[in-house]
C-alpha cells in the first residue's frame, strides 16, 4: 500500500523540505534530490510545459528514490488531477484557488468515495501495477494524497479562511510573486500591503490548524520562514539552485591568484 510521509509529517505539526522542478526532467533529477536530503519534489506543469508522460516519468523515479512527488497543475482546474494522480503523484497543487468552492472540488477530485468522487483504475502507476482488492487500495490512496491551495491573488487572500476550513484540504500555500503582483506591487514583498497580505493568510491557516507552505529563496529564508509558521518549505527550484551554486564556485576560483596553490590533485 502507498503511504505518504510528507502528509504524514506535516499533519503531526512537523517540517518538510523538498525542491521545486522546472527545467530538469531526467532520470536523475529525483534520486540527486534524495542525496540532497530532500523529502520532496515538486514538479511544476504550469510554467515549464511539463506534461502527463513526463509527470509519469519524473513520479516513478521519485518514488523509486524515496521521495514524494507533488505537482502543480498547469491551471486553476481540478478536473486535470485525476489523471495526474494515477500517473503517481502523491499531491496535487491547484493554482490560483480563490474560494472554498475550489478547494472543495480539488478534495473532491483527489479523494476516493466517500470522502470524494475519484474515479476508480487499479493495477497502474499509482497502485505501483499491483493487484488486490479495490476498498483498501483506496483507503491507502485516502490517507496518502496530498491536497493543496495555492493562494496567489488579493481575492484568495480575502477568502483564505474558508478556504482553509475546508474538510480535507491539507496545505495552504503562499503564492508570493503573483500574490504581489495582484496588489500591484509586483515583486516588493517589503511593501506593507504585501506583508499584510501573507501575514493574514498565515493567521488563516493557523486559525484552521492547517499547515501552509512557501518557496524560498534559499536555506536562510526557510528558516527564517519555519520560524514564522511555515511547515512545507521547497528550497527554490533546482534551475536556481544550480544557477547558484555555480555562481558561488566561479566566484571562489576566480578568487584563486589571491589564495594558496594548494588542493589535492595538482600537477
Amino acid at each position: 500500500m502507498i503511504h505518504n510521509p510528507v502528509r504524514e509529517r506535516l499533519l503531526r505539526g512537523e517540517a518538510a523540505f523538498g525542491v521545486m522542478a522546472f527545467e530538469f526532467f531526467t532520470p536523475g533529477l529525483a534520486p540527486v534530490l534524495a542525496a540532497g536530503g530532500a523529502g520532496f519534489v515538486l514538479l511544476d506543469m504550469e510554467h515549464s510545459g511539463l506534461g502527463i508522460e513526463g509527470v509519469k516519468a519524473q513520479c516513478a523515479f521519485a518514488r523509486a528514490a524515496g521521495i514524494v512527488p507533488l505537482v502543480r497543475l498547469p491551471r486553476a482546474d481540478p478536473a486535470l488531477a485525476p489523471a495526474v494522480l494515477d500517473a503517481g503523484a502523491l499531491g496535487i497543487m491547484l493554482p490560483l484557488v480563490e474560494s472554498a468552492a475550489q478547494a472543495r472540488a480539488l478534495v473532491a477530485t483527489c479523494r476516493y468515495r466517500p470522502e470524494g468522487r475519484r474515479g476508480l483504475a487499479f493495477g497502474l502507476a499509482h497502485d505501483a501495477y499491483t493487484g488486490g482488492e479495490a476498498g483498501p487500495k483506496m483507503a491507502a490512496a485516502n490517507a496518502a494524497v496530498l491536497t493543496i491551495a495555492l493562494v496567489e491573488s488579493a481575492a484568495g487572500v480575502a477568502a483564505a479562511a474558508e478556504i482553509a476550513a475546508v474538510p480535507g484540504l491539507d496545505l495552504l500555500w503562499l503564492g508570493h510573486f503573483d500574490l504581489s503582483d495582484s496588489l500591484g506591487i509586483p515583486g516588493r514583498f517589503a511593501d506593507p500591503r504585501y506583508r499584510a497580505a501573507a501575514a493574514a493568510l498565515r493567521e488563516a491557516a493557523r486559525a484552521a490548524g492547517k499547515p501552509i507552505g512557501w518557496v524560498a529563496g534559499d536555506g536562510a529564508e526557510a528558516a527564517a520562514a519555519l520560524r514564522a509558521g511555515f511547515r512545507a518549505l521547497c528550497i527554490g527550484h533546482e534551475a536556481a539552485l544550480l544557477r547558484r551554486a555555480l555562481a558561488e564556485a566561479l566566484a571562489v576560483a576566480r578568487s584563486g591568484a589571491d589564495g594558496p596553490a594548494e588542493a589535492p590533485g595538482l600537477p
